[in-house]
């Protein structure tokens, strides 16, 4: 892989040598491959089937997060979201003992790791909420809970300069894998100032399926606004908002 370097940038192909655009720069890299036949039936090239089987699995999985925490998500990612939680989902993928390679499953592996992960590298919650809060699930009832403690948003927020306002969210999603389908809810506490007056202690809760079979996950974020004239703006377009996954409830 070699970077193109120079006023004009090239995209296509030239002879042998194909020309494209990444988030890392104009990129040319020579073109080559292996007929698509073969890796599709060859006894040879098993394990690739195997491996592209399961790197497919982890991207509907992550699509299927993705999707599940749209509304808080669109405020709270970096650029390289959807590789890095592919990245983690297929290492997820690998670790279920009960299927045969290149079948193994989300539903099967060790889900437990998507905990702490953040959605936005530039704001990651630990560096973001300094605060304690207490993440719970009741299966029975479906009721996802963070007991948040008393606060002042000055001493327990690391905001970026320009903050105003801010506003502190949860959201819980059911997930079904296999069906590809999720449940969903979603609490704030509203706008609040983002000054030196306390914050009463609060739960924040909402809730998926009573006495769900399926895996549950709880995030929690954090999103910064600035006043202007009575209206509030997402600050510098939501680019140290935080969101992460504060528990991890699987059966």
């Amino acid at each position: 892989m070699a970077k193109q370097t120079g006023i004009i940038k090239l995209k296509g192909t030239i002879d042998d040598i194909a020309f494209y655009k990444t988030t890392d720069g104009h990129l040319a890299r020579a073109k080559g491959g292996v007929d698509r036949d073969k890796i599709l039936h060859s006894a040879a090239f098993a394990r690739t089937r195997e491996n592209n089987s399961e790197f497919g699995r982890a991207g509907q999985g992550g699509k299927l997060i993705r999707t599940a925490l749209r509304s808080l998500m669109q405020k709270a990612k970096d650029r390289r979201v959807v590789s890095r939680l592919t990245t983690l989902l297929l290492a997820i993928i690998k670790t279920d003992a009960v299927n045969s390679r290149g079948n193994r499953t989300l539903s099967e592996g060790n889900l437990a790791m998507l905990e702490d992960f953040d959605f936005n590298i530039n704001g990651k919650l630990g560096t973001t909420f300094f605060g304690q809060f207490i993440p719970s699930f009741d299966r029975v009832t479906g009721d996802a809970t963070i007991a948040i403690e008393a606060f002042a948003a000055t001493e327990k927020i690391g905001a970026p300069s320009g903050t105003t306002h801010y506003k502190a969210a949860m959201g819980v999603a059911e997930l079904d894998f296999d069906n590809k389908t999720f449940v969903y809810g979603e609490a704030n506490m509203g706008v609040l100032p983002y000054d030196n007056s306390v914050v009463a202690a609060a739960n924040l809760s909402a809730s998926v399926n009573a006495n769900s079979t399926l895996p549950i996950i709880t995030v929690m974020g954090i999103e910064f606004y600035q006043e202007v004239n009575g209206e509030y703006y997402s600050l510098k377009n939501g680019a140290f908002n935080a969101l992460n996954v504060v528990n991890v409830d699987d059966v």
